[in-house]
């Protein structure tokens, strides 16, 4: 079996946990598997180096902060080499340009292009272990450059597709992926496996387990992804296609994110490309908006709803008080104590009644739903961030995910 192990920060941050990870790879040459490794910087190794450009320079060059922030796994990377060599196991360390990965040029947000690794297929061939830096890459006029946060997740599915491994397995410091926040709700269960398009909207709606690019690309090339603990040797989550041929419950977990920011521009004129004057500006700025809501026009105005990330509430609010005033509206109004809940599960697209068993559960709780959006497996509310711990708990019970498999 081929396998590609990636390992976060918190499984490198101390000579301790590079030894503990070089158990992994031990383990799984013993079991005559294949192995090429990828790993993150050691926590906090990155945000260090980031605060030291900012010393010398507040808003520091791109480019030299891709070149800086990459030594970060570099470091995690030959030392974890030079820890599998001292046990006698053949390991290289090899940076994002000798690993062959080519990448855009966009600093700090690069994407995958392609990865050149005969030369890592021929040391996996030979029983060797290949320590890939996750999180980089070098463009093709070869300057280096990062993937954003996260993403050694996507260096680490991008590999395993690139090597033909059959599974990524990708170790961090949880054991896999439950059904809600086990913070929230002490019940929550971990569960087997879960779809990619279940994995995706987990992840969009904050699930920090997993990076959503390194999904996207598992899910394009039916890799399938294996979320275990470092710290325990225990079988975590699968994130695996879709299993037509099994019957799936109507949800499979309830998700949440407090870092939502809700803003109305009211009675704006209502006429052709209106939404388009309200939402370019916000683009060209580069802000994600996610729910959206515009009112019935009413005697030629409109009103629209919309949710932006509450980092960037301000700076949206001002982009429409501009707007508002251009376009003669009246008024503006905003709210940055929302937040987002939502029920998860390709199992909704054949079974009815789950808006309904949602919004019962929630009116029976006194929690008021001030907006909705859905997808074919997803159904989102934008409620007051205060009641965020009740929704999920009520939820949680009312799809009966509380309960084990068995008793479902």
């Amino acid at each position: 079996m081929r396998i590609v192990q990636k390992f976060g920060g918190t499984s490198v941050g101390s000579l301790e946990r590079i030894r503990a990870t070089a158990d992994l790879v031990e383990a799984e040459l013993a079991r005559g598997n294949q192995i090429a490794v990828v790993v993150s910087a050691m926590s906090g190794e990155t945000n260090r180096l980031i605060g030291m450009a900012t010393e010398m320079d507040a808003t520091p060059c791109e480019r030299e902060i891709d070149a800086l922030v990459a030594t970060g796994e570099q470091v995690s990377a030959a030392l974890l080499a030079i820890e599998l060599q001292h046990r006698g196991i053949r390991a290289y360390s090899y940076n994002g340009a000798q690993a062959g990965v080519t990448t855009s040029g966009d600093y700090k947000r690069a994407r995958i292009k392609s990865i050149s690794c005969a030369h890592l297929q021929n040391h996996l061939q030979a029983g060797e272990v290949p320590v890939v830096t996750g999180f980089q890459g070098v463009d093709e006029q070869g300057n280096i450059t990062t993937l954003g946060r996260g993403g050694s997740d996507t260096s680490a599915v991008a590999l395993a597709v690139a090597v033909e491994a059959d599974v990524c397995d990708i170790y961090t410091d949880v054991d896999g992926i439950y059904t809600t926040d086990p913070r929230i709700v002490s019940k929550a269960r971990k569960m087997e496996q879960i779809s990619y398009e279940e994995m995706l909207e987990m992840a969009s709606l904050g699930a920090k387990v997993l990076q959503t690019r390194s999904v996207e690309m598992a899910m394009r090339y039916n890799m399938p992804i294996h979320l275990r603990s470092s710290f325990e040797n225990i079988t975590g989550t699968m994130v695996v296609k879709e299993d037509d041929t099994m019957e799936r419950a109507a949800i499979s977990g309830v998700a949440y994110n407090r870092d939502e920011a809700k803003i109305t521009i009211l009675g704006i004129p209502d006429h052709p490309g209106i939404a388009a004057n309200v939402f370019g500006p916000v683009a060209e700025a580069g802000i994600n908006v996610d729910v959206i809501v515009q009112n019935v026009s009413a005697q030629g105005f409109t009103d629209i709803t919309f949710t932006v990330p509450r980092s960037d509430y301000q700076a949206t609010m001002k982009l429409m008080r501009d707007l508002c005033t251009s376009l003669h509206g009246r008024d503006v109004q905003g709210d940055d104590g929302v937040a987002k809940v939502s029920v998860i599960g390709v199992g909704m697209r054949s079974h009815a009644g789950v808006a309904k068993t949602m919004f019962d559960a929630l009116a029976a709780e006194g929690v008021n739903i001030q907006m909705i959006t859905t997808s074919e497996i997803k159904i989102t509310v934008v409620i007051e961030e205060k009641y965020v711990e009740l929704a999920v708990r009520s939820l949680h019970t009312a799809f009966a995910l509380d309960a084990t498999p068995d008793e479902r």
